[in-house]
């Protein structure tokens, strides 16, 4: 499908969560947030339909919608009162036979499981912590420190604090048997990493492009345990975290740190199987970039890290997503060729330039995802 097609003759329905049991406050959040997305793509020029899933019968409310005449933009991160079901709506919606954004049902379960993650990781050859999964309180073999520990299938940094970071056995022995206890799963225990932070945003399919690279700025912080992105430093306003970490876009790299980076971030996306957009979370320690996790359905708010790097690259909100629709699109028998890949049309991205100046951007306050308001 070609850049230039005209967006009134890609319909777009907007689905998104609006869940019965959240205050009223959430409700307004999501909707205020949605519509937004809604309005920038159609104004742009795409029919928008928004569709609240405010129960788990997906299929009736897509009822109305012909799944050959139609792009499902999937912003719905979970079904009413069924937790971690990300990837059974991008289930659902294949065995509808809708083309939708983003990932399909295989990449958002693999986004679950930290250690399915790391062990794809690890086989395609792309740096990641050294970790090990602990299923007892007894977190034998472990000598890494510090060291940070993780519930292994939560998301968008549920359970991560300042205690998260061990420096010493007693500490790791006592933070993995509170993991087990809380969230009734393994803990995964990784080499903690005091580097600089990067979040990296890409999009496309056949050609993936690297958007502006941000950094998380912790330089206020000079305790290693304060030093990462905690639930609170994405979700919680006020919070000590939360105000004291930047985000500094564009992150400011050489040339060769830029191509390295890239390489890196594509090679994650294509091995998680990343599909139109995706975020990678990395470090970067004696020159080498360690990826943290690879977020296939990332945060696509107005105030989230892939629309103001989308923005530095001189895409507009509604631009963004319309392009996410048209990637969407080319699988789609009716528009598209099948790959999903419309090109470029991009900026180079670490193909051998740097930026001279960073600055903290006015509205980007974290690379969270966003699902319940204010949650993950």
């Amino acid at each position: 499908m070609p850049l230039d097609i005209d967006p009134q003759k890609v319909p777009v329905v907007l689905l998104y969560n609006l869940d019965p049991s959240w205050t009223s406050q959430e409700k307004e959040e999501a909707t205020l947030l949605s519509s937004q997305l809604g309005q920038a793509v159609s104004q742009v020029g795409h029919p928008v339909a928004m569709v609240p899933v405010s129960d788990s019968d997906l299929s009736a409310a897509l009822r109305p919608f012909d799944p050959s005449s139609h792009i499902v933009f999937n912003w719905c991160e979970n079904l009413p009162a069924t937790p971690n079901s990300e990837s059974l709506v991008a289930q659902i919606l294949e065995s509808l036979g809708f083309v939708f954004t983003g990932a399909g049902g295989r990449a958002l379960t693999l986004a679950q499981d930290k250690r399915a993650m790391k062990e794809i990781l690890s086989k395609a050859g792309i740096p990641t912590p050294t970790w090990r999964l602990y299923d007892r309180p007894q977190a034998d073999g472990w000598n890494q420190f510090p060291a940070i520990v993780k519930a292994a299938n939560e998301h968008s940094s549920e359970g991560l604090t300042r205690e998260s970071v061990v420096m010493n056995e007693e500490e790791l022995s006592a933070r993995v048997a509170y993991v087990l206890k809380t969230y009734d799963q393994p803990a995964l225990v990784e080499d903690f990493i005091d580097g600089r932070e990067f979040h990296v945003s890409l999009w496309g399919n056949g050609t993936i492009d690297m958007l502006p690279p941000a950094e998380m700025d912790f330089s206020q912080f000079k305790d290693v345990h304060d030093r990462l992105c905690t639930y609170d430093a994405k979700f919680v306003p006020g919070s000590e975290s939360y105000e004291g970490i930047k985000t500094l876009l564009p992150a400011l790299l050489g040339a060769d740190d830029l191509r390295t980076l890239k390489r890196v971030c594509q090679a994650a996306y294509r091995a998680i199987g990343c599909r139109d957009y995706g975020r990678i979370d990395l470090r970067i320690r004696d020159g080498v970039f360690y990826v943290l996790d690879v977020n296939p359905n990332a945060d696509i708010s107005a105030d989230a890290s892939l629309a103001c790097a989308a923005e530095l690259a001189v895409y507009s909100y509604g631009e963004m997503g319309s392009r996410i629709v048209r990637l969407a699109a080319n699988r789609h028998p009716g528009w598209g060729r099948g790959s999903g890949d419309i090109g470029s049309g991009l900026p180079a991205i670490g193909g051998g330039e740097s930026w001279e100046k960073s600055s903290t951007h006015p509205r980007l306050k974290s690379s969270g995802k966003r699902g319940r308001p204010g949650g993950p």
